[in-house]
């Protein structure tokens, strides 16, 4: 069994997806801390051949609440100016007519809660690139809450029967090989083939690592899947 467990992002990035991708179980980790300025609620696109960062509103965001208690301020008219940049940004990208009726289901959604919220929008981003995965959301499994940390992410692996943890390539320096190993939890991270997801935007030189928006205003399903494979597990 392959885990693997992140924030809870909004339309976030290919290495977001491939992670996904790649485990059999996929956790939101929403019973942590919110982050202020981070890519919970916020992304960037491609507008005019310069990255946009967008952001969805919060209301009362606060650093000092967790993530599953933290609720949108996302009003109808604020929804459907989203819905007007994006268009704007990508209305003669080729796979626009497909993408767009999906992601208008997904902003327009009435559910104020951010973790449901974006929980909405990464299955039906999953159902459109047909990824199998199953995605949990962290406050509904049942475990010891005083926990923090390694040792956090330890607890939910052993609660899904784990045997294989897998963690962006960002969390080297969090996470210790030796801990997992004494659980019988094998710890890989993942690292992104970057210079092999390239494709044509607009115009102008290619904009790397934006949100998966992006990607899918500008490919097929098929080159998109091809995209999800494109990473190496290292356990250095």
């Amino acid at each position: 069994m392959q885990v693997g467990i992140m924030q809870p992002y909004f339309f976030p990035y290919i290495g977001y997806w491939q992670l996904i991708y790649a485990v059999d179980k996929f956790v939101l980790l929403d019973d942590v801390n919110y982050i202020m300025r981070g890519y919970i609620n916020r992304n960037s696109i491609l507008l005019n051949g310069n990255p946009y960062r967008f952001t969805i509103p919060i209301k009362k965001a606060s650093q000092n609440k967790l993530i599953m208690e933290t609720k949108l301020n996302f009003s109808l008219p604020e929804k459907r100016k989203f819905l007007k940049l994006l268009d704007c940004a990508y209305k003669h990208a080729p796979y626009y007519d497909v993408v767009m009726p999906i992601i208008e289901y997904i902003i327009l959604s009435p559910q104020e809660d951010l973790t449901k919220y974006i929980y909405i929008s990464l299955n039906e981003v999953c159902k459109y690139l047909q990824i199998q995965t199953e995605i949990l959301i962290s406050s509904q499994i049942e475990k010891n809450t005083d926990l923090h940390g390694e040792n956090r992410i330890i607890e939910i692996c052993k609660k899904l029967h784990a045997n294989i943890y897998i963690n962006p390539c960002g969390g080297r320096k969090l996470y210790s090989q030796e801990n997992f190993r004494k659980e019988n939890i094998e710890l890989y991270f993942l690292d992104t083939i970057q210079e092999c997801i390239y494709y044509k935007q607009k115009k102008g030189e290619f904009v790397s690592n934006l949100s998966i928006l992006d990607v899918m205003f500008y490919n097929n399903r098929e080159t998109i899947a091809r995209f999800l494979g494109e990473y190496e597990l290292n356990q250095t």
